[in-house]
């Protein structure tokens, strides 16, 4: 995982920090529109709450973009560990959450073109070439092969019959996805 460089991580923190302990929204805002823009995403949308399922959970982020987050004023209270590194930590694993969900767009456009790169355009076939492939399987093509070898008068030696034997392969290769070399 990519993480803003060092410099940038110390003001996003000193601006958690500073906002944990003096309530500063300005502070905060900072600290986040920091991380935003260093992933280039836009900023979540953050509701302050006193509490989130029943004093168990710390923050919840949502698919949507939407995270809330229990306020500091309520973190120091009825807490057992009540610590400002646990609290940022908590706002870190939610904005992690959040940068995963919201850029989610991008990876599967990503992984979209992965999937494909690599891949050769298949050549085109004709009609009877796809008949006899989709219909036979390969053994079938390749006794094809030799009686038609036979027919035309050749001799079917092992090289005249393999051949036909592997383009049958090949092309059922490639309708079926197998064989690609290139992953």
């Amino acid at each position: 995982m990519i993480v803003p460089p060092l410099a940038h991580r110390k003001a996003i923190d000193r601006d958690f920090a500073i906002f944990f302990r003096e309530h500063r929204t300005s502070a905060f805002r900072r600290a986040i529109s920091t991380f935003c823009s260093y992933y280039d995403v836009k900023r979540p949308t953050i509701k302050w709450f006193e509490y989130l399922d029943w004093g168990k959970t710390a923050g919840k982020t949502f698919e949507d973009g939407r995270i809330h987050l229990v306020h500091p004023e309520n973190w120091k209270r009825g807490r057992i560990y009540k610590s400002e590194r646990l609290w940022i930590q908590m706002v870190y694993h939610e904005m992690g959450h959040y940068l995963f969900w919201t850029d989610a767009e991008r990876k599967a456009d990503a992984f979209a073109l992965r999937m494909v790169r690599g891949l050769r355009r298949a050549p085109e076939r004709s009609a009877q070439a796809d008949a006899v492939t989709d219909s036979a399987p390969t053994g079938a093509t390749h006794r094809r092969a030799a009686a038609a070898a036979r027919a035309s008068g050749a001799t079917p030696g092992r090289g005249a019959a393999s051949m036909p034997r592997r383009r049958a392969r090949a092309r059922a290769d490639a309708r079926t996805g197998r064989g690609a070399r290139n992953v």
